[in-house]
């Protein structure tokens, strides 16, 4: 969680895809629960652009870590 934090206030690109993730779960969550009417197409692409990010926040994580552990 630390690192999420470090990365949040330091990383641009980070916090963009912890924003884009934060807000994709929650509407997949809410389509899930029919609080959200889409349509099956539409559904499918967020949830595939929610796991696109939440692969690049993983990748910038490890990255980070990586980083970390060569100092």
């Amino acid at each position: 969680q630390d690192i999420v934090e470090d990365l949040r206030s330091t990383n641009k690109q980070f916090e963009r895809l912890y924003r884009e993730h934060t807000k994709l779960k929650k509407q997949v969550h809410d389509a899930d629960l029919g609080v959200l009417p889409l349509d099956d197409y539409t559904l499918e692409n967020m949830k595939k652009k929610k796991l696109l990010a939440k692969d690049l926040i993983a990748l910038i994580i490890r990255q980070y870590k990586h980083e970390q552990t060569a100092t």
